[in-house]
This record gives structure tokens, sequence and C-alpha cells, in this order.
């Protein structure tokens, strides 16, 4: 079995003057320091992509920069599932014996790198070319049309407290992009995005970077095991989507608890992707986390905070600490082992002794699961 053995993760936020190489390279140098290993130690390297440093061989430029020779490389390119996939790849060579220590590795000077324009030009092509792209629909359009439908089908529902606890869940948590508390009332008043969706409904636009060891389960090795690990791909276009309302996370969800052999009511944990509010929402509701139309109503009566039934994304999420692309699901993770190992400082809830994470790619359409045991 494989173990998660390694964590580095940048602050995120402005990084003025630091490329998405340099960014990766700070989150890969604390990975191996955590994991208490060595360049050398390193057989296998996975990466994800890079918006602001498109290069087609990222993985071995990388390799080449911080100074590894592995037997195995690979790049992957899944949109925000991309993190949990990489992390599902790694746990699959391990497992398969193809390399024992692999890292894991994103970054991106998203925030500084690039001009507004040319992210907006960017992230649209997320949109289908002939039927989509045309029209001028951004990221946030594509979701707003999803928020509609979700009102249309369960009524409208107050999402901001899913903001809210982010924020709060962000203010005790070292290197998040934004600590300032927020009221639901803020939420709803702040500025027009993408009807329904408004700015604080929105992750922010982060530099920043992360990392993790994946290794073989070995004696005296510390860190939480990858009990199980799926994936779910339903479309890649809003148009072509058989749905907008089921997108294939409940069934990837299942499918990595079935694999660890364990139940959702086992889970302790949760940390799910959370790019916009309605993602949360959607996402919490599709794996059966909270009932359809009511993971806001949840999160209003505590469900989901620190110390509720089901604590979620306590370092803040995309939606407070942050997301620079890649590495913004990532930090989920990072959380998460913290949190295994008791190493979350004041935001420390009893360490749980399973977890399920889940992060989606494009509009809902590429789903990953995760699920780790606590090996302590």
């Amino acid at each position: 079995m494989s173990l998660v053995t390694g964590v580095g993760l940048t602050p995120f936020g402005r990084h003025e003057g630091r490329s998405t190489l340099d960014l990766m390279s700070l989150a890969a140098a604390d990975a191996l320091t955590d994991a208490e290993l060595e360049r050398g130690d390193i057989d296998g390297l996975i990466t994800g992509y890079s918006t602001t440093h498109p290069h087609l061989m990222l993985s071995t430029v990388f390799a080449e920069h911080f100074g590894l020779r592995p037997t195995y490389a690979h790049a992957v390119q899944l949109g925000g599932a991309t993190g949990f996939a990489l992390v599902m790849l790694a746990h699959l060579l391990v497992e398969a014996g193809a390399a024992r220590r692999i890292l894991v590795v994103a970054g991106e000077n998203r925030l500084t790198g690039q001009s507004r324009d040319a992210a907006i030009q960017t992230l649209a092509q997320v949109g289908h070319p002939i039927y989509e792209v045309p029209l001028g629909p951004t990221i946030p359009a594509y979701y707003g049309l999803v928020a509609a439908r979700y009102a249309h089908e369960y009524g409208e529902q107050d999402l901001a407290t899913l903001a809210v606890l982010m924020r709060a869940n962000a203010a005790r948590t070292p290197g998040a992009h934004l600590r300032d508390p927020i009221t639901a009332a803020e939420v709803r008043a702040s500025k027009p995005i993408a009807s329904p969706l408004r700015l604080l409904d929105c992750c922010p636009v982060s530099d920043g970077g992360a990392a993790f060891v994946i290794a073989r389960d070995e004696a005296g090795r510390r860190g939480p095991r990858i009990r199980g690990a799926a994936q779910a791909h339903t479309h890649q276009h809003v148009s072509a989507a058989p749905s907008l309302t089921a997108f294939g996370a409940g069934d990837c969800a299942a499918r990595a608890l079935a694999a660890a052999g364990v139940g959702l009511p086992d889970i302790g944990y949760a940390a799910i992707y959370d790019s916009f509010t309605i993602t949360l929402a959607i996402l919490l509701e599709e794996i059966g986390l909270a009932p359809r139309g009511g993971a806001g109503r949840l999160a209003a009566e505590g469900h989901f905070d620190p110390a509720g039934a089901m604590p979620l994304n306590t370092h803040g999420g995309l939606l407070s600490y942050g997301h620079c692309g890649v590495g913004g699901a990532m930090a989920h993770l990072a959380e998460t082992v913290r949190q295994m190992r008791g190493e979350a400082g004041p935001r420390q809830i009893p360490p749980p002794a399973l977890a399920l994470l889940h992060g989606d790619g494009g509009v809902l359409s590429s789903h990953v699961s995760l699920v780790l045991e606590n090996a302590r």
C-alpha cells in the first residue's frame, strides 16, 4: 500500500518575481524535507500543467530544473481534477512496483505571471470551440449556468454560508490568500460576476505550489495510506453534458469508497473541490455528504464546521486558501495529511481515521476521488 509521506505547500497569494518552476521547486524541496529524503532518493516524477509555462514536456523540464533523474516521468492535464489525478497515478505506479518514491508536484504563478486578459483567454478554451467559445463565456459563466439550473431544480438556495465557512477556516491558516472575515450578507451583496454567482462565490486567482512524496508503505515511514481511488468522466463541454444535476461525482466517490472497503458513514473528514460555492454544493450533494438542495442549510447549521459532524476544507479551500491551478486542489490534500498527523495547529480537529477527497476538472466534467486512512 502507498503512503503520502512528504508534504510541501507554499503560501498562496502574490509571489512577485517567482516563476512556475520556482514555485514548484519551493514546494518540492519542502516535501522532500518533510519526507526526510534527498533528490537522489526519488525515482518517479509526476507533474501537472501550467498556463503560464505551457511546455509540452513539463515533467522533464522540471526534473532538469530541480536536479532529478527519474526512471519514470509523466505530466497530466485534467483541469482542476489534475492534482488528485497525479496522486492517484503515483499510487497506482507504486502499487504496481514501477517506482518506489514518486514526487508529485505542481505550481504556477497564475496571479503575477500573466495578464488578466491572457488568463481569461486561456481559461475560456475549456468551452467548445464551435458551440460555446464564439459566444464569449468565461469559466464563471459556465458555472453560472449550472447554478441557474440548480436553482431551477431545487429552488433558490443560500450558499453564502459555504463561502463564509471557507473564509473562517482560512483565517486560522497561515499562508492563505484571503483571511479577512466575511459575512453571508457581504457575500450576497458582493459584485455580480455571472448570475447568480457573485464575487465572493468565486475563488481568487493565486500564485502557489504544492508537492507530495508518494512512497511504498515501509517500516519507519510515516503518512496516511491511500486506501482507494477512482475517476469518472461524463463530458467535456457543458453543451454536451448528459445532465446538469448529475455529473459523475457520486459514482466516482462510491467506487473509491468501495475500493477502500469503507462506506460514507465511516468518513470523518471531507476535502472537496470548491472553485465556486455552487461547485462545492453540487459535489457535497451528489457524493451524499448533504441532501439535494441542502448543502447551504447544513453549512448554516454548523454541520461542516471544524467542530461539526463533517469537518470540511479546514484550511479554507480554493474559495479562501486560494487557487493556483493544479496546485489548488493539492492544498486540500496537504491539509488532510496535516489533520491526520495532528499538525494543523489552531485549526486542528481530532485526527480523523478516514478522509474522503474529491476534485473536479472542467465544468464538473472530470472527477477524481481519494480515500485516505490515518496510519498513526
